[in-house]
């Protein structure tokens, strides 16, 4: 696992990035920062979602500190079949298959021959948008 973790300053973190809050793969959708003080550094405000449970998280640090951040690896695959509100998919480049759940925003567009793209961190894959396909 510790391979999976890198350390990234506060200061460098924009939208978009990820990060672990509570030991949770998040996405930054917010970010805040205070003045500095007259005794203290300035402070940055982070608000984020988890990219696998869409849990939304808070973090407070000074912006001179570091967080961790997950190693985040984007590959293709494509739907085989759909069953219920999961999808049987299978990864373009080693040919694996394995089921993941279908997102909300997913539902009505996603379709068997289709191209998606899935992330995985920390030994979990989620679906996060449809590429192509037929």
């Amino acid at each position: 696992m510790a391979d999976e973790i890198m350390y990234v300053s506060v200061g460098d973190l924009k939208t978009g990035r990820f990060l672990l809050i509570d030991g949770v793969p998040c996405k930054v959708v917010d970010i805040e920062t205070s003045a500095p003080g007259k005794h203290g550094s300035a402070k940055v405000r982070i608000t984020a979602i988890g990219i696998f449970d869409g849990s939304k998280k808070t973090l407070l640090k000074p912006s001179h500190s570091e967080v961790e951040a997950p190693v985040i690896g984007k590959k293709k695959a494509q739907v085989v079949s759909i069953s219920g509100n999961s999808a049987q998919l299978m990864d373009l480049e080693s040919y694996e298959t394995y089921d993941l759940q279908i997102p909300e925003d997913l539902v009505s567009n996603l379709k068997p021959g289709v191209e998606v793209e899935v992330i995985e961190a920390m030994g979990k894959r989620a679906m996060m948008r449809i590429t192509g396909g037929t």
